[in-house]
C-alpha cells in the first residue's frame, strides 16, 4: 500500500471501492492496516471524495511513511515502481496534450465557418452582392475616415457607451455605399492593427445580439462596439 502511495503523490483512494482500486482492499484485515498507516502519520487525508457513505478518503504517503517503506522494502524495487509511474504519466499527458491540439484545430476551424456564414448572413440580409459578384474593396480610405470621422463625433459629444458595429457600418456605407459586412469587418481588424480602434466584445447572451451579422469574431470573442484608440 505504501509503496502504491508512493508512485502516486498527489492522492489515492484509501479503500477500494466500485469506481476503482485503493492503497487497501476492503476487507477487515485491510481496514485494521489503513488505520494503523492513518495513526501512524505513514499517510494522509489530502481531501474526500463522494457523499454519504460513499464518502472515500484520498492518501498521500507522508516523509514518515516514506522513511518507513524504504526501511522495509527494497529501495531499488520502489523505484522501479516509480519510474514506471513516471512513464505512465508521460503517456497520459501525450495524449493529453494531443487532445488538446486536436480540439484547438476544432475550433479553429470552427470559428473560420463561423465567420463566413455570418459574413453571408450579412450579404443577404443587407441585399449585397454575393461573393462571386462581390466589387473590389474601392474606396477603403475613403470609407475608414468616415468611419473614424462617426467615432470623433459620438466621442465629442460625450457618448456614454461604445459605438455598436451596425451603427459603424451604416456610416461607414454613407461614404461607400457597395460596402460589404466581409469587407467591412477586414477595414476593421485593419484599422485595430494600426492602433486606431479597440474592439470592444459582446457582453450579454448571443441570443440577445441584435443585428448578428455585423458581429465580428475576434480570438474567442464576438466583437460588437467600437472606440477610438
Amino acid at each position: 500500500a505504501l509503496s502504491r502511495a508512493a508512485a502516486d503523490p498527489a492522492g489515492v483512494p484509501l479503500h477500494a471501492g466500485k469506481t476503482g482500486p485503493g492503497l487497501f482492499p476492503a476487507t477487515t484485515a485491510a481496514r485494521l492496516a489503513a488505520q494503523r498507516c492513518k495513526d501512524e502519520a505513514f499517510v494522509k487525508v489530502v481531501r474526500t471524495d463522494g457523499r454519504g457513505k460513499a464518502v472515500l478518503e484520498v492518501c498521500a504517503i507522508t516523509e514518515k511513511g516514506l522513511a518507513f517503506l524504504l526501511s522495509e522494502a527494497n529501495p531499488r524495487q520502489v523505484l522501479e515502481d516509480l519510474v514506471r509511474a513516471v512513464e505512465s504519466r508521460q503517456n497520459q499527458l501525450a495524449d493529453l496534450v494531443a487532445t488538446a491540439r486536436q480540439a484547438h484545430a476544432g475550433l479553429e476551424a470552427l470559428k473560420a465557418v463561423a465567420e463566413k456564414v455570418l459574413q453571408q448572413v450579412g450579404r443577404q440580409g443587407n441585399g449585397t452582392p454575393l461573393p462571386h459578384d462581390r466589387p473590389a474593396a474601392n474606396g477603403a480610405e475613403s470609407w475608414h475616415g468616415a468611419a473614424l470621422n462617426h467615432l470623433t463625433r459620438r466621442q465629442a459629444a460625450g457618448a456614454s457607451e461604445d459605438c455598436p458595429l451596425p451603427e459603424l457600418y451604416q456610416a461607414a456605407r454613407q461614404a461607400c455605399p457597395r460596402l460589404t459586412i466581409g469587407q467591412f469587418h477586414d477595414g476593421l481588424r485593419q484599422l485595430q492593427e494600426q492602433g486606431r480602434i479597440y474592439l470592444h466584445p459582446w457582453t450579454g447572451p448571443l441570443y440577445d445580439l441584435p443585428e448578428p451579422p455585423c458581429a465580428l469574431l475576434t480570438g474567442h470573442e464576438v466583437a460588437y462596439y467600437a472606440s477610438l484608440r
